[in-house]
């Protein structure tokens, strides 16, 4: 089976990111956030096509997480925010390790002859007067930074009421859905990375728009993709949107498999699955600037692919250690070479038929 087509990258991240795109009221410029939601500009913006890369630590319970994406839509300007167990690390990450596991996970081409010829963001807190008198952050600024294009705030908040403000204030996208979206995150005390990044000038008129690697670092007791969503299907519809890819590079010490924690099944599915050896580990993570000394010590390397639907999620994906520790290998793709002899059987043993009799007659004359 041929590897599936990706545009480039969706634009969901390990923590349920969700595309808030915003218009800002004040000299300001509209923006989304990582997991649809309708935009005050009445322009929505959805995740498209996305491949992560996910190393999951399990000896210090980290989970690194690089992600590129792309998003659909009109808007011309735009944000994400993206939610984490614990407040994450924000780094810029290397683009060329995903095609270098690509090529690690692509079918084997094998060769087969065949008679005839041959034949894929800097943004504040908002603050409120307790009755005390006393200000009391109802979210906080944990860092600001500005790191691969991106301007970042790490926050965290008290109510998803508070943080619905806050992206109001600062010119995301805010909605009953999106509120609803945040609150489960809220009360686990997670924290929220929100980034604006601008389309560029000459892709203004473009649909799709894609961002550069990002990684996230992170403390978390399960290794996961966040999966939720606002509203996908309603702005799914609205900018025409119909398939999207979701391709995950997981990497730990063995074969993994991800569920939804809710009674559903998810439906991404294990292409390929196998060892990665000294070198290719030193490869990968120098390509995603990261140590020498990142997680486990060996490298098994499974990769999903999910078709992945605009619609309601009930939970987010969860990574566990497989029972099964077999490798997963794509079929091979057969490319077919002309030979200057038939390949039928049947050929030789017509010719061989026909032949040998006046050869023989002519042999016994001789003697």
């Amino acid at each position: 089976m041929r590897r599936k087509s990706e545009a480039k990258y969706l634009s969901l991240w390990p923590l349920s990111v969700f595309v808030l795109v915003g218009a800002f009221a004040l000299a300001s410029t509209p923006t989304p956030a990582c997991c649809p939601a309708r935009p005050i500009s009445g322009k929505p913006v959805v995740n498209a096509d996305q491949t992560v890369i996910l190393i999951w630590d399990p000896a210090t319970k980290t989970e690194h997480f690089i992600r590129r994406a792309s998003f659909q839509g009109d808007a011309t300007d735009f944000g994400f925010v993206v939610p984490s167990p614990s407040q994450p690390e924000l780094s810029e990450s290397g683009n060329e390790a995903f095609p270098y596991l690509q090529k690690i996970t692509e079918p084997e081409h094998l060769k087969a002859p065949r008679s005839g010829g041959s034949v894929g963001c800097g943004c504040g807190m908002k603050t409120r007067e307790a009755h005390t008198g006393k200000a009391q952050p109802e979210v906080r600024t944990l860092e600001e930074k500005v790191v691969a294009g991106y301007k970042a705030s790490v926050l965290e908040a008290d109510s998803s009421a508070a943080l619905v403000r806050w992206f109001k204030e600062h010119g995301y996208a805010f909605s009953p859905e999106v509120e609803a979206w945040a609150k489960p995150y809220v009360e686990a005390k997670w924290k929220f990375t929100a980034l604006k990044i601008d389309k560029p000038r000459k892709a203004e008129d473009a649909s799709r728009v894609g961002t550069q690697a990002l990684r996230l670092s992170f403390k978390t007791d399960r290794p996961l993709f966040p999966y939720r969503e606002p509203n996908p299907e309603k702005d799914a519809e609205a900018v025409g949107a119909k398939h999207r890819l979701l391709r995950i590079y997981f990497i730990s010490d063995a074969k993994y498999h991800g569920d939804l924690k809710a009674a559903a099944t998810w439906t991404g599915q294990a292409v390929w699955a196998g060892e990665l050896d000294a070198k290719q580990r030193a490869a990968v993570l120098e390509l995603l600037n990261l140590p020498p000394t990142t997680g486990p010590a060996k490298w098994w390397l499974t990769e999903f692919e999910d078709d992945w639907p605009y619609r309601d999620a009930p939970s987010d994906v969860y990574f566990t250690r497989d029972r099964e520790q077999t490798p997963v290998r794509r079929p091979p793709i057969y490319e077919y070479t002309s030979v200057p002899w038939p390949a039928d059987g049947a050929v030789y043993l017509l010719a061989f038929a026909l032949v040998m009799p006046p050869v023989f007659r002519r042999f016994r004359r001789a003697s």
